[in-house]
This record gives C-alpha cells, structure tokens and sequence, in this order.
C-alpha cells in the first residue's frame, strides 16, 4: 500500500512510516495541504492520512480539493473531538476519522478497513435506478447523466443498498458490512454518513429511505 501522511508535525511523519514500513508499506510526506494536493495531482495512492490542523489549507479544504481529483481512500486525523468536525469531515468527503492521541496500529486497521472495501456487482458495470446511474467499474454515479463524485465510504454503503433493494437493513448490518466489525465506533455513524450520502444523491434522495425503528431501505420511486 502506498500511504500519503499529511500533517505538519514530523514526528507524525516519524511514527507512522516506520509502523507503516513494518507492513511492507511505503509512505510519502507532506506537511501541507498545497503541498498534498501537489502531490496527489502527480502520483496515485491507496490511501491518505490528512491532518486537520495545518498552516497554510486545513484539512477539511485539503480533502475537498483531492476528492475532486481522485476518489481514494481519506482517514483524518485530528485534535478535534467534536461531532461537528467529525461530521465537516465527512461531508468534505473522508472516509474514516481518528482523533488524537491515537494508536499507530488501529490507524493501520482503519486504513486497510476502508481501502479493501472492493465491489462486487455480479459482472454488471453500469447499474441503473430511475434517475440514478451507477458505473460499478469506474466507482461513480451519474445522475441525469451528470457525474457525481462520492467518498469511498459513500460509494460502498450505496452499493450495498442497491445490491439489497426493497430489503430493510439495520444500521447494525450497515455498520458490519461497510465498516466491517472491527471499527470502533457507532451506528450513529451510519446515519451521519446516510445524511451526507442523501444529500450528494440531490433528487435521488428519496431511493433511501428510513423505514422507522428498523433501519433503512434502497427503493426508487415509482
């Protein structure tokens, strides 16, 4: 795995590419989000480690700029422990979110959960649901043929929406099937990524819908 740390304290940069290294990864440094952004546009990675707190682009703004370029995998990494940060963060798009101080070897977990997350639509690349249109080999959605551009997490839980239509699903299942059963966290978490995910789905919105007291149901309007 190729690994991006971004984050302007280099001890950071220290700790996690000699961890990183024990596992046969490779890490590149940036200390700013310029700088990230610079690198992104020239190679490809597996996954990013973005910093929140930066001198020049913080890492909320940093991570909204390389979703428009690339849709690879983001986990931030912050002193912020508000639900308000967490939540900026998945709306500019990241995928997982640690705070500090934190443990190198759950970083690694996080990153190896969101970025072995590969799909699976029994040979079918383009997907159609009304309005919405899913290229399962290029990891987009389109909708009324406008591209739209989704995190990793997103992508993953929509697809195992669609994959499940017109069945209800628990944010108990949603929660062990997307972030598998090692994460370490809540179902709160499904519906703070349903909100975003509804929202980047504009006038498809209503093919998720909340079935109460039970959980949530992929079905597109008649």
């Amino acid at each position: 795995m190729r690994i991006l740390v971004v984050d302007d304290e280099t001890f950071i940069h220290d700790i996690v590419g000699e961890y990183a290294k024990l596992y046969g990864h490779i890490c590149d440094f940036a200390s700013t989000g310029v700088k990230a952004i610079e690198l992104v546009k020239n190679n490809d990675y597996d996954s990013i480690i973005m910093d929140v707190m930066m001198p020049d682009l913080d890492g909320f703004n940093t991570t909204r700029r390389i979703k428009k370029m690339k849709n690879v995998p983001i986990l931030m990494l912050s002193a912020r422990h508000s639900e308000e940060d967490k939540l900026l963060g998945f709306e500019m798009g990241v995928d997982d979110y640690m705070t500090k101080p934190f443990s190198v070897k759950e970083l690694m977990a996080r990153l190896n959960v969101i970025t072995s997350r590969i799909d699976k639509a029994g040979g079918q690349s383009i997907l159609r649901y009304g309005r919405l249109v899913i290229d399962t080999m290029g990891r987009f959605i389109e909708i009324n043929g406008e591209r739209e551009n989704l995190s990793v997490k997103e992508y993953n839980l929509l697809l195992y929406l669609v994959k499940h239509e017109n069945q209800v699903l628990s944010r108990e299942t949603l929660l062990d099937a997307i972030w598998s059963i090692d994460f370490v966290g809540d179902v709160r978490t499904v519906d703070a990524h349903i909100k975003i995910l509804r929202k980047n789905l504009k006038e498809c919105r209503s093919y998720i819908k909340t079935v109460r007291g039970m959980g949530y149901l992929f079905e597109v309007d008649n």
